[in-house]
């Protein structure tokens, strides 16, 4: 980059996660990581990671970020209510984190065969904004496990996690801010925005369609042009371009998605990063809906 793209140092490192709680070698967590110039999202580096543990590790070996992780901080109010854990997040998440997942999907089904058809799963206030899938659902996609592998990876990485935190002591400031800043992000949200109903993705290779490597093409000429609502313009190598399309997964273009909404995020600054002042410290809020 030349002198004019140079990122400003008071800027953190930015970053955006296609997380998975099972990741393989085949299907790796994939970080993206940037810089803010302007309104311009420079994409630097695509990593892989092929454990939760090292995705962690890498977390905790930088100094200072501001990332967009999508996976779901918290459970709905009403779930949480109705199973009697505490109420408070990190209580909550304490027991939460606890339970096997086996644990974990048995409570869940038994909580759905309880309620009514159409009624089956609990939501959080955000899920409607955003059109995202309840973060108790534990398959299709398993979100519910996602929250249970990616909460403690964040906590471990000694991360603030906007929208379910309390401001810590003396408030959140541009000059005191938390040198790791996480927060909930949402591919699904943005990608949206440019391509409506079209899907651009599948993991199932019978699916991964000429039309949807055209969606894919679509949608990083629609990020570079800056023409979702977010304001930004994403800045790219011709190089990280071919990868973003070519990937028919789009864990990748997933991962630069979050990276988005996290340089969003940052515009707003603190102490809540473009979050709704009155979110509920229990669910959490999905970063820009």
């Amino acid at each position: 980059m030349g002198v004019r793209d140079a990122p400003d140092s008071n800027i953190p490192l930015l970053l955006g996660c296609d997380f998975s709680s099972r990741p393989t070698r085949k299907k790796p967590i994939v970080l993206a990581s940037g810089a803010l110039v302007g309104h311009r999202v420079v994409l630097q580096q695509l990593h892989e990671f092929f454990s939760v543990n090292d995705l962690s590790a890498w977390l905790s070996s930088q100094p200072t970020w501001l990332g967009g992780f999508d996976l779901p901080f918290g459970l709905p109010r009403e779930l949480v209510h109705t199973l009697g854990w505490p109420q408070d997040w990190a209580q909550c998440m304490a027991h939460y984190t606890q339970l096997s997942r086996e644990s974990i999907r048995d409570t869940f089904a038994a909580f759905c065969n309880a309620r009514p058809v159409g009624q089956k799963f609990a939501h959080r206030a955000t899920d409607r904004p955003a059109q995202s899938s309840p973060s108790m659902k534990w398959v299709n996609p398993p979100v519910a496990y996602m929250l249970h592998a990616g909460v403690p990876c964040l906590l471990k990485a000694q991360a603030y996690l906007a929208g379910v935190m309390p401001l810590p002591a003396g408030g959140v400031t541009a000059q005191a801010q938390p040198p790791r800043v996480a927060l909930e992000a949402y591919p699904g949200l943005l990608a949206r925005e440019l391509l409506g109903s079209q899907s651009y993705k599948s993991d199932d290779p019978a699916k991964q369609t000429p039309e949807r490597l055209i969606a894919r093409k679509h949608l990083v000429h629609g990020l570079e042009l800056g023409s979702a609502r977010l304001g930004l313009r994403l800045k790219l190598s011709h190089t990280l371009s071919g990868v973003l399309v070519q990937d028919a997964s789009a864990d990748r273009l997933d991962a630069v998605l979050c990276l988005m909404q996290a340089a969003w995020a940052h515009l707003q600054g603190p102490p809540h990063f473009g979050l709704p002042e009155d979110v509920d410290l229990l669910e959490g809020w999905i970063v820009s809906a």
